[in-house]
């Protein structure tokens, strides 16, 4: 359900630490790693990329240790924390918890959920520094209207990567009352980044609101038919490249509405795409594939 396009660089531009100056040295290490390089989204090997990002990503936080007021590499970690903590830690315990291992996939979540809380943290820091004192409004869920409408469309990838680490650190802590009382917050973001920037990522912010409102009632203004309207845009705007979308539709909507023939087809079809034939998604699409197998391996489990 989320989208993958990381910007970690290999990790050999650690080197550059070691140029006379530390702080110039340093920046121009963050730049390298914060680029737009799609390295790993490319890749067809996730367990390569799973061992690969740590050490890239610690390697950033030492940067940020020098020059802690950098939006850039603030920008980066809270969009690398989310998505090595969804891609290779949440999935990993989502899928213990299809096959019933309790004790491993509450660890999992629960690592999950510190890993998108460093992510969230690192994105409100760069937001601070942005737009000084928006933290403390958006962490008190208080005048989130007018503390939104601050925010520029350039900074729309900083919205979108805090708010989908904190909606899924909420997702992973449902135990945290305080923490799901935040929930109005991270919403309220995405909601102000669709507004400013609608093909962010090719219909990241769609995507969203396909679990989101696909798991709200029609009272509550969400249900089946506004999923599917995000889907669809989602889609469009991917040229149908982007399988997470569809299992995100398929794991929320038709597993709700009970429609087992559709939820079928729909992981079928995922499945039957072609990962090669998009790769600048390669990897996201394989953790798609990887989920929508394992989906269906558990359909009795999800059916009546």
């Amino acid at each position: 359900m989320k989208p993958w396009k990381n910007r970690l660089l290999v990790a050999v531009t650690a080197p550059l630490l070691l140029l006379g100056c530390r702080t110039t040295g340093a920046k121009i290490a963050a730049s390298a790693f914060t680029g737009s390089g799609d390295t790993f989204a490319r890749d067809e090997d996730p367990e390569l990329v799973r061992d690969a990002v740590p050490f890239a990503l610690k390697t950033m936080e030492s940067l940020l240790a020098t020059i802690p007021d950098d939006v850039d590499l603030l920008r980066a970690l809270a969009a690398n924390f989310t998505q090595y903590g969804y891609a290779f830690v949440d999935q990993d315990a989502d899928l213990a918890e299809l096959d019933g291992k309790s004790a491993e996939a509450r660890a999992g979540h629960e690592r999950a959920r510190k890993l998108f809380l460093r992510a969230r943290d690192y994105g409100l820091r760069g937001l601070d520094e942005l737009y000084p004192g928006i933290s403390a409004r958006l962490r008190a869920a208080r005048d989130l209207g007018p503390a939104l409408a601050r925010v520029k469309e350039k900074d729309a990838d900083l919205l979108y990567w805090t708010a989908a680490a904190w909606a899924l650190a909420i997702a992973d802590g449902k135990s945290d009352m305080q923490l799901v009382s935040e929930l109005p917050a991270p919403v309220a973001m995405m909601r102000r980044g669709l507004a400013l920037d609608p093909t962010f990522e090719h219909g990241a912010f769609d995507e969203f609101f396909v679990t989101y409102e696909g798991g709200r009632s029609v009272a509550d203004g969400g249900g089946p038919a506004v999923a599917r309207a995000h889907m669809e845009r989602a889609l469009a705007l991917s040229g149908g490249k982007k399988l997470g979308v569809r299992v995100a539709w398929a794991e929320t909507v038709l597993v709700q509405g009970q429609d087992r023939a559709a939820f079928e087809a729909e992981l079928r079809r995922v499945l039957a795409f072609d990962v090669d034939s998009a790769p600048e998604y390669r990897l996201a699409n394989l953790i798609a594939q990887r989920r929508a197998r394992a989906l269906l391996a558990h359909l009795d489990d999800l059916f009546a």
